[in-house]
C-alpha cells in the first residue's frame, strides 16, 4: 500500500510555483500525495493544475496574516479533522501558520512523521529592536510549541537555523535540523538570454518595505541623476502584509519616471531577459527565489549582506553584496555595472554556473527526500 504524504501550505499558488518539482518528485517516488491550502475551490485553475500532477487537493481555511485566535483555532481544528480522516504517514508544512498549526494538528492527529520547512522569518522577525516585539514573542512561542512536535526542521539558510537555536525556539540539546539550498530552481526551464544594449536593472518582489523596495527606488533616483537614461524595472504587487507599500507611494514612483512598473507577472522570464542586472535589497530572506531565477538566466546580482541573500552571491564573482538599507552603496554597485558593462556578462556567466551547481531543484529535492527517509 502506498504511503500517504500531506503538504500544508498557506498560499495555493506556491504549491505550483515553489513546490511543483517537489510534488512531482514525491509522486515519482510512489507516494499518495495530498495538499491542503486555502482558496482552492473546485473550479480553481491552481486546483486543476495540481490534480493534473496526480495530487489530491483539500481546501482548508487559513489566513496568511494577522493573529485572530478564533480564526486560527478554526484552522487548527479543520487541519486536525482532515488529518484524522486522511491518516497520512508523513506531513510537511511550510510558511509560518502552516508550520505552526499544521504541525500541532499533525501531532494531535497522530501523523507518524512530521516535518517543517522554514522558508523565511516573515514580518514578525523584521524591524528594529522594540518594533513588533509583542508579535515576535507570540510567534516565537507558537513556533516553540509546534517545532517540539516535529521529527525534522528544514531551513533554507544557516542564519535562520542559528537564530532558532539562539532564541530557544529549538532545543540545542536535541538538534534535528537540516539546511537545504532554498527551494531550488529548474535550471533546464531557464535559459541564458541576450543582454539589452544598455545596462538595465530589475527588482521582482512583493511590494513590502522589508524587501528593500524603497531603497531600490532611492538608489535608482541617485543613479539617474548621473545616468538619466538608465532603466529600473519593478515587478510586483501590493500585498496585504502590514509592511506593504501603499498605492499612492507606488504611483508617485511611476509618475516620477524613476521606475518602470510592470505590475504582477505570471511569467517573469521576459522581464529578466530585458534586464542586465538583478537587484534585491531585502532585509532578510529564506533563499530568494527571484534571485535564483535571475541567476539561472545568467544575470549578475546585487543583493544585501543579509541572511538568505548572502548565500546566493560571492562578492565580486557573480555580483555585489551591499549593507542592508544602504542606498549609497547600492547605488555605487549599480554605477559599477554601468561604467564597466563587461562585468554584466562575466558575472552573469558565474551566476548561471552557481545555479547549476548549487541550486538545481533536483539536487535540493533529492536532499530533502533523503532526509525524510523517502530516498
Amino acid at each position: 500500500m502506498k504511503k500517504r504524504f500531506l503538504i500544508v501550505a498557506g498560499y495555493p499558488d506556491s504549491l505550483l510555483n515553489f513546490r511543483g518539482p517537489l510534488l512531482n518528485a514525491l509522486v515519482a517516488a510512489g507516494l499518495d500525495v495530498h495538499v491542503a491550502a486555502p482558496d482552492l475551490p473546485a473550479n480553481s485553475e491552481v486546483r486543476q493544475r495540481l490534480e493534473a500532477l496526480g495530487v489530491q487537493v483539500h481546501e482548508v481555511p487559513l489566513n496568511r496574516t494577522g493573529i485572530n485566535p478564533v480564526s486560527d483555532f478554526c484552522s487548527l481544528f479543520k487541519l486536525w479533522r482532515l488529518m484524522r480522516r486522511l491518516k497520512p504517514d508523513l506531513s510537511l508544512a511550510y510558511t509560518i501558520k502552516p508550520v505552526i498549526y499544521g504541525n500541532i494538528a499533525a501531532w494531535l492527529a497522530g501523523v507518524p512523521h512530521r516535518f517543517a520547512l522554514i522558508t523565511g522569518l516573515g514580518y514578525a522577525f523584521q524591524g528594529e529592536a522594540g518594533q513588533r516585539s509583542w508579535l515576535k514573542k507570540i510567534v516565537q512561542n507558537l513556533y516553540r510549541i509546534a517545532l517540539a512536535k516535529v521529527n525534522k526542521v528544514f531551513f533554507q539558510n544557516p542564519d535562520d537555523e542559528a537564530l532558532f537555536y539562539d532564541q530557544g525556539i529549538l532545543n540545542s540539546a536535541n538538534r534535528k535540523t537540516v539546511v537545504v539550498n532554498g527551494s531550488g530552481i529548474d535550471v533546464d526551464s531557464f535559459t541564458v538570454a541576450h543582454f539589452p544594449e544598455t545596462t538595465q536593472f530589475l527588482l521582482i518582489a512583493r511590494l513590502l518595505g522589508d524587501k528593500g523596495v524603497r531603497e531600490y527606488v532611492q538608489a535608482a533616483t541617485k543613479v539617474r541623476k548621473q545616468y538619466p537614461n538608465t532603466v529600473f524595472g519593478l515587478v510586483g504587487w501590493i500585498d496585504e502584509n502590514p509592511n506593504a507599500i501603499d498605492g499612492d507611494e507606488l504611483q508617485s514612483w511611476v509618475d516620477s519616471g524613476v521606475v518602470k512598473f510592470y505590475g504582477r507577472l505570471a511569467d517573469v522570464k521576459p522581464a529578466i531577459a530585458d534586464s542586465s542586472v538583478y537587484v534585491l535589497p531585502s532585509y532578510r530572506e529564506g533563499t530568494p527565489r527571484t534571485v535564483l531565477e535571475a541567476m539561472a538566466m545568467g544575470r549578475a546580482v546585487i543583493t544585501t549582506d543579509a541572511p538568505g541573500c548572502r548565500e546566493t552571491v560571492v562578492h565580486e564573482k557573480n555580483g555585489f553584496l551591499v549593507p542592508v538599507k544602504s542606498t549609497t552603496e547600492l547605488a555605487a554597485a549599480m554605477i559599477h555595472f554601468i561604467e564597466k558593462p563587461e562585468l554584466v556578462v562575466a558575472m552573469g556567466r558565474v551566476s548561471r554556473l552557481f545555479a547549476e551547481e548549487k541550486y538545481d531543484v533536483r539536487k535540493v529535492n533529492n536532499h530533502m527526500l533523503r532526509e525524510m527517509g523517502i530516498k
